[in-house]
């Protein structure tokens, strides 16, 4: 001793950037906190959590995506069989997607889905699947090589449009339609530029195509040249001849 009396540490604690000593000590550890309580479990339900969510799904769908390179997002009815022309037409179309250089995008379902699906990956494509949450699951179909699966359509549906060059839409219900409109409101607006839309099969799309122009127009609710966002054909050489005038337009502008 030197004549003063040693000075005794009071023990301390590294939380972080944060130092806790006396009465600020705490005996647990952050860790310990958080792998010892159980709690309540309403939170994960909450819309803060939930912004969580749809965070992570739009982190999960950029990163497994982002390397994808060109492709095309292809619709149509889950309720098409093996045994229906358009099938057999959607598996032609994935193969010669792929023959240009393009991967394969669906939702992932049976149907045309599948059909795009198979096409692309007997080719040795790549064949993306991006699936939904829905009542009725109907799951992954076997010929997807890359799959995301979304709780949420509007993070979905982003999915399509960002890492496609174009939509090729065969016969479909309610979430084909609503694909197909959701890509002509981008395309009208010009949120989106040289992305070609494409609906195979004249006789199905005949009647939406006609009151679109002898409704909609012929009452000035949209343009007559908005009708020229639709490419209506059972030809997929003039599939494939649509799809590569817009990819020429891109490298023009340099896209």
């Amino acid at each position: 001793m030197t004549g003063q009396e040693e000075f005794e540490r009071p023990p301390e604690q590294h939380s972080g950037p944060v130092i806790k000593r006396g009465k600020q000590y705490d005996v647990t550890t952050t860790d310990q906190r958080l792998l010892d309580t159980a709690g309540p479990t309403d939170w994960v339900h909450t819309d803060p959590w939930r912004v969580l969510r749809i965070q992570s799904e739009f982190i999960e769908g950029f990163g497994a995506l982002a390397e994808l390179g060109s492709a095309i997002s292809v619709f149509g009815s889950a309720r098409t069989l093996p045994d229906d022309p358009y099938y057999e037409l959607a598996v032609e179309l994935g193969a010669r997607l792929v023959g240009a250089d393009y991967a394969v995008i669906t939702g992932g379902g049976p149907g045309i889905m599948e059909a795009a699906n198979k096409g692309a990956h007997e080719a040795g494509g790549t064949s993306v699947g991006l699936g939904i949450e829905l009542p009725f699951e109907q799951g992954i179909n076997e010929y997807v090589d890359l799959a995301v699966n979304f709780r949420y359509f509007f993070a979905r549906k982003t999915m399509f449009v960002k890492y496609a060059q174009g939509f090729v839409v065969f016969p479909g219900g309610y979430g084909t339609l609503d694909e197909l409109f959701e890509a002509m409101t981008l395309v009208q607006t010009h949120k989106v530029t040289a992305f070609p839309i494409i609906l195979v099969g004249e006789s199905y799309w005949k009647g939406l195509v006609d009151w679109l122009r002898d409704t909609l127009v012929a009452e000035k609710k949209i343009s007559a040249v908005d009708t020229d966002l639709l490419t209506v054909t059972d030809d997929l050489d003039q599939v494939m001849s649509v799809l590569a005038r817009a990819e020429e337009t891109r490298r023009a502008a340099g896209r």
